[in-house]
């Protein structure tokens, strides 16, 4: 147990123990009689923590590298360090991944190592797969299954040989796991997600479905039933199911996000705007929304397209694609100057994004800048966050400036 910590109250509205039995006085005073009892600073590490996580909810990642830092430190508190770990998952920055993957591989805590593997899902970088792989071997059975479950939708064959056969026993204690409560609705939810990430739609379709039978006001699997009936080539069906999640929950972003894009897809754009603009009403800070609202806004009012591609830019500056549209409407705009500015700070912070640095470069050919152009064909080349592929293309494109000069 910590000990009181009115200072915390007074930073994060949080309750403490002094004033749950001196309800006449505040945390101002329990604090002042806490800093007379104790020289020592005892609630200084707990407000630096708490600063942290408020950041990371916030998502204000200027503070990255300290919660990096906090997470890979020797004496971390393993609930600390796990709770920033799972606030990660909204951070776009790739450089999260070294010291989530150390966390996966080094932490002494299976509560630590198992939020790492779960982190990892969706992150398919070789350095990540074979850690994932590694850690299907873990001691702790948590830690192993969450491994697999972040291995569900990565084929076997992408994986080393040797480590084959314990994703596979891994991957049958998660299931078992899954299916030891079948009345259970999380069970039929959890499960449906499993099959999807597998490709399997008609047994992710089954369990949504079960899980909906069992608590029909339960939100996430209508939302993900949505996918899959995406994927089906059933969007009327994939419109109702969101139809019904929105009912729920009016004001969840993410369900109106999703609505729109499937109207986008749909070919009904004005719905599409409509949901779009709902979603940054609820959530302002939805990079997503604006960007997608400045595609719809695209053909017919420019203007406030640009508007919103900065936004969706400046909330996530290390998505690429946010950066690169920003851009190139500018350009088509003719706003050139400005379009160069962005891309040339793309390119600083080795954003991999190769359109970027082929209309960048571009542009510097237009203008006749060739030392400018070989630049930014250099910086590709030399871009490890671009593939192989893209990289040796961009190395070929510079050879070819050279040449013809």
């Amino acid at each position: 147990m910590r000990p009181p910590a009115p200072a915390a109250s007074l930073a994060f509205k949080s309750p403490n123990a002094c004033n749950l039995c001196h309800k006449d006085k505040d945390a101002a005073w329990a604090d002042q009689q806490v800093r007379q009892w104790h020289q020592r600073d005892y609630q200084g590490p707990i407000l630096a923590q708490g600063r942290l996580i408020e950041a990371a909810r916030r998502g204000d990642w200027s503070r990255l590298s300290d919660i990096l830092a906090c997470i890979g430190s020797k004496d971390r508190d393993e609930v600390f360090a796990t709770s920033l770990i799972r606030l990660l998952h909204s951070c776009q920055s790739q450089a999260k991944w070294p010291a989530v993957i150390k966390a996966l591989q080094e932490d002494p805590s299976p509560l630590v190592r198992a939020a790492a593997a779960q982190s990892l899902d969706g992150y398919a970088a070789p350095e990540a797969l074979k850690a994932l792989a590694k850690a299907a071997a873990d001691e702790y059975l948590l830690v192993r299954v969450r491994a697999a479950a972040s291995l569900a939708a990565i084929p076997a064959e992408q994986l080393p040989n040797e480590s084959r056969p314990t994703v596979a026993r891994a991957t049958a204690e998660l299931l078992e796991a899954l299916g030891a409560r079948p009345d259970d609705y999380t069970s039929g939810y959890n499960l449906g997600n499993y099959y999807m990430q597998r490709g399997d739609q008609d047994k992710a379709l089954s369990f949504y479905l079960t899980a909906i039978k069992l608590r029909p006001d339960f939100l996430p699997p209508h939302v993900n039933i949505a996918f899959v009936y995406n994927a089906k080539g059933q969007n009327d069906k994939a419109e109702a199911s969101l139809r019904t999640a929105i009912a729920l929950d009016p004001n969840n972003p993410a369900v109106h996000l999703n609505l729109g894009m499937l109207l986008g897809e749909m070919n009904r754009p004005k719905e599409a705007e409509q949901a779009f603009r709902r979603t940054l009403e609820i959530d302002p800070n939805s990079a997503a929304a604006a960007y997608n609202l400045a595609v719809c806004l695209a053909a017919d009012r420019p203007a406030e397209s640009i508007k919103w591609c900065r936004r969706a830019y400046e909330l996530q500056p290390e998505e690429g694609k946010y950066g690169y549209t920003y851009a190139f409407y500018l350009y088509q705009r003719l706003q050139r100057d400005e379009a160069v500015k962005v891309m040339t700070e793309m390119m600083r912070r080795n954003v991999p994004c190769s359109d970027a640095y082929v209309l960048l470069a571009t542009i510097h050919l237009e203008r006749t800048e060739l030392e400018d152009a070989a630049n930014v064909y250099r910086s590709a080349a030399g871009n490890p966050r671009l593939t192989q592929a893209e990289r040796e293309s961009f190395q070929t494109a510079l050879r070819r400036l050279e040449q013809g000069r």
